[in-house]
């Protein structure tokens, strides 16, 4: 059986799709071959049985130009095509693979409900993402098959509960994460915070900006710390030295690091509701209410470290039983029709 992936970039150290690697890799363990279209590729990410080409060029229309060139290569034989996150990639595969009857799954989970997400939608022979909240249309193709996490890269650590709660905050610094009201909670109580992450555009970058403010507002700056980047090889020794996760992502974009930090036996406190089947009621707050998310960092801080740790093994189960990235590969496969 052979399958192509589409992807934006397979590198363990791109910002946002680092952890692609484990995905392909999860789909080469249960076919004879996957080739990977992406604009970038990092070699040595790929399995034996996995090829790779890009369609890396100057313009938007040279890129279309070139993914499709690329694809119409890899017809003869070919048995599925995933378009990983980024709809176009559904949208011009559609013409060359629809006619011949090869199935084309679109893997989404964000909430921006874009034109061009509405056209792939449509083309597309079947559409997964992590639950059905977390794709922004409503669509009979839609199959909920969990996140794919890689459970061999986060490991439980013992924490021993003692001193001031240690919250981290993983991500871009986005309006969307909500980071504003997760510093204004951190006013009502005795916890610290670190942020991690990139700022990649201008509005990132005054809302990094904005943030900084904030903390020298509320008189935060010696329990706050807005931090850059860190590579994904560091995430689980972050997840390790934290006493608890903290997300405020907006609704219908389901973080990934959620189910790291779950799978690392960390508490998380998150205010997605796409995060219900996985955390208990104590562990979500409002979005866009401090004063409750205060109150679960008190809750929390109120634990002592067995309590903590309980709560931590609870998440990693759930993560066990439904977000693996064997459990993906499974669902992505399924929904092609190919399993």
């Amino acid at each position: 059986m052979k399958l192509v992936f589409v992807t934006q970039a397979l590198d363990p150290a791109h910002p946002a799709l680092a952890a692609t690697g484990a995905q392909v890799a999860a789909l080469a363990q249960r076919v004879d071959e996957v080739v990977v279209l992406a604009d970038s590729v990092v070699p040595a990410e790929l399995p034996a049985n996995c090829r790779a080409r890009t369609f890396r060029a100057a313009s938007r229309p040279a890129r279309g130009a070139r993914f499709e060139a690329a694809l119409a290569h890899e017809l003869r034989g070919l048995d599925g095509v995933v378009a990983h996150m980024s709809p176009i990639y559904a949208v011009l595969a559609a013409p060359l693979v629809r006619p011949l009857r090869i199935p084309l799954v679109l893997w989404f989970a964000h909430w921006r409900a874009s034109t061009t997400l509405r056209l792939a939608e449509r083309a597309s022979t079947a559409v997964v993402s992590v639950d059905r909240r977390s794709f922004p249309l409503p669509s009979k193709k839609l199959r909920a098959i969990g996140h794919g996490i890689e459970l061999s890269e986060f490991s439980c650590s013992d924490r021993d509960g003692e001193g001031t709660l240690r919250l981290l905050a993983l991500g871009r610094y986005s309006p969307a994460k909500g980071l504003d009201v997760v510093v204004r909670a951190l006013a009502g109580t005795d916890a610290t915070l670190t942020v991690h992450g990139p700022a990649l555009t201008d509005s990132e970058r005054a809302h990094r900006a904005e943030l900084e403010r904030l903390v020298g507002e509320l008189g935060l700056a010696d329990r706050v710390r807005l931090e850059g980047a860190v590579a994904r090889a560091e995430v689980p020794a972050l997840l390790a030295q934290a006493d608890a996760l903290v997300n405020n992502m907006r609704a219908g974009a389901p973080d990934k690091v959620v189910y790291e930090a779950a799978a690392s036996c960390l508490p998380v406190l998150a205010s997605n509701h796409v995060f219900d089947d996985l955390l208990a009621p104590e562990l979500r707050f409002a979005r866009d209410s401090p004063d409750q998310l205060a109150e679960r960092v008190r809750g929390l801080a109120e634990l002592d470290g067995s309590a903590r740790a309980e709560l931590g093994r609870k998440l990693r189960r759930r993560v066990e039983e439904r977000h693996t990235v064997d459990g993906w590969a499974d669902g992505v496969l399924q929904a092609a029709g190919l399993a």
